[in-house]
C-alpha cells in the first residue's frame, strides 16, 4: 500500500493530452509512432520545510523531492498536503526510494539555492537554508505513454498532479526504471 497525492487527470485525459492533436499528433506518429498504451506510475517524495532570510523576512515554502535520485523537478504546497487530498492504494507501478535523507537534503538545499537566487541573487541575504523535514512519504501520479514499435517503445510523461507533459529528463527517468 502506498499514500499518493490524488491525481487531477484521468485516464481518458491522459490518453486525449498523449495522443495530442493536430499537427502535433501528425509529427509525433512520424517521429515516434503511434500511441500504443498508457500506464499510470507512482513516484515517491518526500516533504520538507524550507526557511531561509529574503529582504529582511523569513521565507517558507514546502518543497516535495523525489526519493528515487532526486533529478525530478520539486513539487511547491502552500501547506502539506491533507489527508483528504491523498488516497491509499495498492500499486505494482511505483517506484522504490533510494536515495537516503542526507543525501535527499543536500540535493534539496542545491536546489532550493538555484530557485532563490532566480528569484533575485541580490534579494537574498543569507546562504542559510534551515530544513525540516516532515513526516511521511507520499507517492506523486504519472501517465506514461507508450510510443514505437514494440522492440523500441519509448515514453513521454505526463504530470498527473500539474497536469504538464514533462520533458526529456522525465522521459529518460522512467525509461531507466523500466529497463532496470
Amino acid at each position: 500500500m502506498i499514500r499518493s497525492l490524488k491525481a487531477n487527470v484521468s485516464q481518458e485525459e491522459a490518453v486525449r493530452t498523449l495522443r495530442g492533436g493536430g499537427l502535433f499528433r501528425l509529427l509525433r506518429r512520424l517521429g515516434s509512432g503511434p500511441l500504443r498504451r498508457i500506464a499510470d506510475v507512482y513516484v515517491p517524495f518526500r516533504l520538507y520545510r524550507v526557511r531561509y532570510k529574503m529582504n529582511k523576512e523569513i521565507a517558507q515554502r514546502i518543497f516535495a523531492m523525489d526519493a528515487v535520485d532526486g533529478s525530478l523537478d520539486l513539487f511547491e504546497f502552500r501547506m502539506p498536503p491533507t489527508e483528504a487530498e491523498l488516497n491509499e492504494l495498492q500499486t505494482r507501478n511505483c517506484l522504490q526510494s533510494s536515495l537516503t535523507e542526507e543525501e535527499s537534503q543536500r540535493m534539496l538545499r542545491e536546489k532550493v539555492l538555484r530557485l532563490v537566487f532566480q528569484q533575485g541573487f541580490f534579494r537574498l541575504r543569507e546562504t542559510s537554508l534551515e530544513i525540516e523535514v516532515l513526516a511521511g512519504e507520499i507517492h506523486l501520479p504519472y501517465w506514461l505513454g507508450f510510443y514505437g514499435p514494440s522492440d523500441a517503445l519509448r515514453c513521454r510523461v505526463l504530470d498527473a498532479v500539474r497536469r504538464r507533459v514533462e520533458g526529456a529528463k522525465a522521459s529518460t527517468f522512467f525509461e531507466q526504471w523500466l529497463v532496470a
